[in-house]
């Protein structure tokens, strides 16, 4: 059911109704849950024009972008949980210690409830959808509040999530941040976040007063190094492609580069050569006015030289700006930029690269370019981040069997595949003892026959 809620009075009557229908037990069916499955790959197949239209009102990206990061990601994941969702959601066997036989020990995935999923404005409906997947895959109901400044997106799920899924247990809740709030303010049994980690603690502390568990998706300031043995024309490229998909406005995008002294000015020229041909192939707009002016203002005071980064307010289009050496006290340095300017850092060696990383928060993404295999293993030991990515960037978040989540200030939890299965079900432990053997030393007290075999068999 679509709603548009102007209060906590028809909010809450809607977490309500999913209530009483996951009560009622009709979403715990593997039929039921690949039937809302399927209907979430109709609507992404028959209606990717109105997808398309959408995304183009809302950010200006063309038809072949929103496919791209929003449409193909979605129906990928989709796909591959309908093959595994029987496997999924069969009980996991367990091995019984030689002190608990005999006896049948498994896990059982079950649905938690009712959940709400909280999307973000970048992809609508990939950091929508792509969770909602999880969660009904889990059999559980769903309420989905899409982003307020994604408007035509958030009005195209509201209209046509109710025509393809089970509207007694799928709500699309519309409005601003007061919405979100009242809406947290109810008991959901999962809350699942998207966005900065400013509001990311506001969700945290609102599901503390339930001990709701709450997953976030957050962000931070993910960075690449380039060490002196990489593939320069290849790096340049695949980093000027990642931090211009949609204008950079993506939370594991690449937020500024380290690279050696030795190869810098090389890596800089190519650089600013793949920037230009990237931001030129780009036409997605800056969200808003607010966020253009944000990134207007990081391309001063950092101390560093600009390269590029012509922008028009009134469209909200902002070019790629290269912008070396900047100081790493500034705000360029401080803040996720989330837009389409890219930092270089020069650093004398490897290590100077990995210690600067290891000083600041984990990032979401930490990404590596180095023909060297040990160099990858020894960056990956050395460093955390919520994903790693060696050669190239953004495609980790494509591999449904890898985790997508942060650590730390980048996230709580991770989703996608069967890790978004677990994550919205209760994996309960079942244990199943015979009555027909209960033999009398398991009980105090304890003889010295007794005490000398249940040490053997239970420590």
């Amino acid at each position: 059911m679509t709603a548009t809620l102007n209060g906590p009075t028809a909010i809450g009557a809607t977490v309500s109704r999913l209530r009483t229908t996951f009560d009622s037990g009709r979403t715990r069916s593997l039929t039921w849950r690949r039937d809302q499955l399927e209907g979430l790959l109709r609507l992404l197949t028959e209606r990717e024009a109105d997808v398309a239209a959408a995304l183009e009102a809302d950010l200006g990206r063309n038809a072949m972008g929103t496919f791209m990061g929003d449409v193909a990601p979605v129906t990928a994941e989709i796909r591959h949980t309908l093959a595994e969702l029987k496997a999924w959601a069969a009980p996991r066997k367990v091995t019984l210690p030689l002190g608990q036989q005999p006896g049948k020990a498994r896990v059982v995935p079950t649905p938690k409830g009712v959940v709400l999923v909280i999307g973000a404005w970048n992809f609508p409906l990939l950091l929508t959808l792509q969770p909602a997947v999880s969660a009904l895959a889990a059999g559980n109901a769903v309420v989905i509040k899409p982003s307020e400044l994604a408007p035509a997106s958030a009005a195209l799920l509201a209209d046509l999530l109710p025509r393809y899924v089970d509207p007694a247990a799928v709500a699309v809740v519309t409005g601003d941040a007061t919405i979100s709030t009242a809406l947290l303010a109810e008991r959901f049994d999962h809350v699942f976040f998207t966005g900065s980690g400013r509001v990311g603690r506001i969700v945290l502390e609102a599901c503390a007063k339930d001990l709701t568990p709450a997953t976030l998706e957050l962000g931070g300031k993910s960075p690449v190094i380039v060490a002196r043995d990489a593939d320069l024309d290849v790096a340049a490229r695949r980093i000027a492609w990642a931090k211009t998909v949609n204008a950079g406005q993506a939370c594991i995008a690449p937020d500024y580069v380290l690279v050696e002294d030795a190869v810098r000015p090389a890596l800089v020229e190519r650089l600013l050569e793949h920037l230009e041909w990237a931001g030129k192939a780009e036409p997605t707009r800056i969200v808003s006015e607010a966020h253009f002016d944000r990134l207007d203002g990081l391309l001063s005071g950092h101390g560093g030289e600009v390269f590029g980064g012509a922008r028009e307010r009134a469209a909200r289009r902002f070019a790629p700006a290269l912008v070396t050496d900047p100081d790493p006290d500034s705000a360029l340095m401080q803040e996720e930029i989330f837009g389409p300017i890219l930092p270089v850092l020069s650093v004398p060696d490897l290590a100077s690269a990995v210690r600067f990383v290891v000083a600041r928060p984990d990032p979401l993404a930490l990404y590596l370019f180095s023909a060297s295999q040990a160099t990858a293993d020894r960056v990956m030991e050395l460093t955390n981040s919520g994903s790693y990515c060696v050669n190239h960037l953004l495609y980790q978040l494509l591999v449904p069997d890898l985790p997508f989540g942060g650590t730390g200030p980048s996230g709580l939890g991770a989703y996608h595949g069967r890790y978004g299965f677990d994550t919205f079900s209760h994996l309960r432990a079942v244990l199943h003892k015979p009555t027909a053997i209960d033999p009398s030393f398991a009980y105090p007290p304890y003889g010295p026959g007794a005490q000398k075999l249940l040490r053997r068999v239970m420590g």
